[in-house]
């Protein structure tokens, strides 16, 4: 339960901080900029890391969770315990933020700028990305790797959000653009980004096994 609570807590700061980091560059007529919207979004992820990663992994991505358990690098046990942990915590922030800011239109959602196939090609490519330096650095022999771990993850999520945030958001993760499609009534594009990233997230899980073998 400790872990559960713990992937609760992470993922409502994740979506809490990152999406109202977007609210409130639209409210206040983008004075944190697409920079600083990028930068808080890998801050937040590299101070859960920090703080929760050894309770709960501070997964805050179904994705992650799915292809972690597939590579049984964690338990089946824990598959849909997490994914309700991680919905729990992406929708409490939503809701939330929308009662901070009722007349925010979109409350962070991730809709494309270009084509949905512009968006989808670059989802899968950054979930890719995300998921190879999650094992990479979390799943190496050394301790020194796993200590930077979360820099190394933050600063992937603040990567894939700088250049591609203007297309594609850069969601990399499913419940992330879930929650305030759902929370905000638009759910126009949302398939793009459940199934881009999980794509994504197995593609790289797949290239693990093979470079492992």
């Amino acid at each position: 339960m400790k872990r559960y609570i713990a992937e609760i807590i992470a993922t409502f700061f994740m979506i809490f901080c990152g999406t109202g980091a977007m609210i409130i560059d639209t409210e206040s007529q983008g004075i944190i900029s697409h920079l600083g919207v990028a930068t808080v979004w890998g801050l937040i992820v590299m101070v859960m890391i920090f703080s929760f990663g050894k309770i709960s992994g501070a997964h805050m991505n179904p994705a992650v969770t799915l292809t972690l358990v597939l590579l049984k690098k964690h338990s089946r046990k824990d598959l849909l315990p997490y994914f309700l942990s991680q919905l729990i915590g992406a929708f409490s922030a939503s809701i939330t933020l929308k009662l901070i800011f009722p007349e925010n239109e979109f409350l962070g959602s991730t809709l494309p700028s270009g084509s949905d196939y512009q968006s989808f090609v670059l989802e899968f490519i950054l979930t890719f990305i995300l998921m190879l330096v999650i094992l990479l650095t979390t799943q190496g022999k050394k301790e020194i790797e796993q200590h930077f771990a979360p820099i190394a993850i933050g600063m992937t999520i603040m990567l894939g959000a700088l250049f591609a945030g203007p297309i594609s958001k850069a969601s990399m993760n499913p419940f992330r653009s879930l929650a305030p499609a759902v929370t905000s009534g638009h759910l126009e594009h949302l398939w793009l980004y459940i199934v881009a990233t999980t794509l994504g997230a197995l593609a790289a899980g797949l290239y693990w096994l093979w470079q492992d073998s």
